[in-house]
């Protein structure tokens, strides 16, 4: 089945068709401040049979998009996290309430990986989730993106506007002291819950890395990583291919 997935994020909508073995044939983005340049990107793309969403970016946004969606015979699937799927249970307090981007990650990773893991997507913000040797969601959190974080500090303070600045064990100016903060509390969200997931009774758990800065953390991270492209749209596929 020729499948079109989305994942409609705060700075990207990132989008890809699939084939019915499961392979992609195109993929591609444009800036979630501009949602109608879908239009040219899909420009002569094969008429899909099923449309699959993830959207965190509103539901304003949400309207632009399902606007452009060319005809399919299924409605359109805008993906909520549930109590399970997909090999995938949930231990969220309201599953509903977590984020579809965060859900299909989950899925991706448990059929990617089949092991203990900790999901991190590095995007505007970063995710870092804890997913158990059974496939069951332990939790996780939400930190700011690199980006984010720098902007944060540079509106709350009178001396640390956005500059440039590079990694260094002991920054000896600010901005590499601000870039190497950033990187460490990045890094250091991580490194807490895979430490976390040990101590819960996990070996050697791996980190799923994906998003825009996840090169970023996996440069300082060390350990056992597997960085994945694109990763909610690889779950968002595998919830397609799950449905009857």
């Amino acid at each position: 089945m020729n499948l079109l997935a989305l994942d409609i994020g705060n700075t990207r909508i990132k989008w890809g068709q699939a084939d019915a073995g499961g392979g992609w044939l195109r993929q591609g983005w444009v800036p979630t401040a501009t949602p109608g340049a879908l239009a040219a990107d899909w420009a002569g793309l094969s008429p899909p049979q099923r449309i699959v969403l993830s959207n965190v970016a509103g539901e304003a946004v949400r309207a632009e998009v399902a606007a452009l969606l060319p005809a399919v015979p299924l409605a359109p699937l805008w993906l909520v996290a549930s109590p399970a799927q997909c090999g995938v249970r949930s231990s969220y307090a309201r599953p509903a309430t977590l984020g579809p981007d965060r859900w299909a990650a989950l899925i991706a990773a448990r059929h990617l990986v089949g092991a203990a893991c900790v999901v991190v997507n590095a995007g505007t913000t970063m995710t870092v989730d804890a997913l158990d040797g059974d496939g069951l969601f332990l939790g996780g959190c939400i930190v700011p993106g690199a980006t984010l974080m720098r902007q944060a500090l540079a509106r709350g303070t009178a001396n640390l506007a956005l500059r440039e600045g590079t990694f260094a064990y002991f920054p000896d100016n600010t901005g590499d002291a601000i870039f190497s903060g950033t990187v460490n509390a990045l890094v250091g969200a991580v490194r807490q819950c895979l430490s976390h997931l040990e101590q819960a009774g996990a070996r050697q758990p791996v980190a799923v890395l994906s998003g825009g800065d996840a090169a970023l953390v996996e440069s300082h991270l060390g350990g056992a990583v597997l960085r994945v492209d694109n990763l909610v749209l690889e779950g968002l596929l595998r919830v397609a291919r799950d449905m009857p």
